[in-house]
């Protein structure tokens, strides 16, 4: 089995490459997804957030205000390293788990897991792969501010919470350029997917990977 990170500045396209792999045959293993299922109202995680960050943060159903609790932690350093701390090992293992379920049924499974913070936190060094998906910070301000309604000022802020996406491209294995026409993502995303699936086969039978 092969364990591939993918990640890239926010709103870089991380989600258009994933569902391509996906399509072309990848177990995916989405982190944004997982913390949304962990910060579901009433569960600990939701608890220890309102714990942390008060009850502002939520919305009239009692679910997590994403975009509120945003605002109260990327411009403070201590606030989002409190958040993180809640989260991250959370979501640590349960991709762990993922993976774990996924490598009994299929030794050869190329598993793709997307996450914005894995340069960050370091775990990109417990893949065996890393793909950095890149867009311009013209391209990442005008897909927040269509996302989120983010401000362009609002969302450079986000984007310089994260590091440079030269020093994400550091460690990149694959890099695929989310900048240009979609039909050059694809393609080049395709690519990718083919050498990797010829590289799961080659550890699964114990080859040089």
């Amino acid at each position: 089995m092969l364990v591939v990170g993918l990640t890239g500045g926010v709103a870089s396209g991380k989600t258009t490459v994933s569902r391509i792999l996906q399509q072309e045959g990848a177990c995916l293993i989405d982190a944004d997804l997982i913390a949304r299922e962990l910060v579901q109202p009433h569960t600990p995680i939701w608890s220890e957030l309102i714990r942390a960050f008060g009850k502002e943060i939520l919305e009239k159903d009692e679910s997590i205000n994403r975009r509120a609790l945003a605002a109260r932690v990327f411009s403070n350093p201590q606030k989002r390293e409190q958040l993180e701390k809640i989260l991250h090992p959370q979501i640590a293992r349960e991709i762990d788990r993922r993976i774990e379920e996924i490598r009994k049924k299929d030794p050869e499974a190329v598993v793709v897991v997307d996450a914005a913070l894995l340069v960050e936190t370091g775990t990109y060094r417990r893949m065996d792969r890393l793909i950095v998906v890149t867009a311009t910070e013209a391209q990442q301000v005008e897909r927040l501010g269509n996302r989120t309604g983010a401000a362009p000022k609002e969302a450079l802020g986000i984007i310089s919470s994260q590091i440079p996406l030269a020093e994400k491209l550091k460690v990149a294995d694959f890099i695929i350029r989310n900048e240009g026409a979609l039909e050059e993502t694809i393609r080049r995303a395709k690519e990718v997917f083919r050498e990797l699936r010829t590289i799961a086969s080659h550890k699964a039978k114990g080859k040089t990977a």
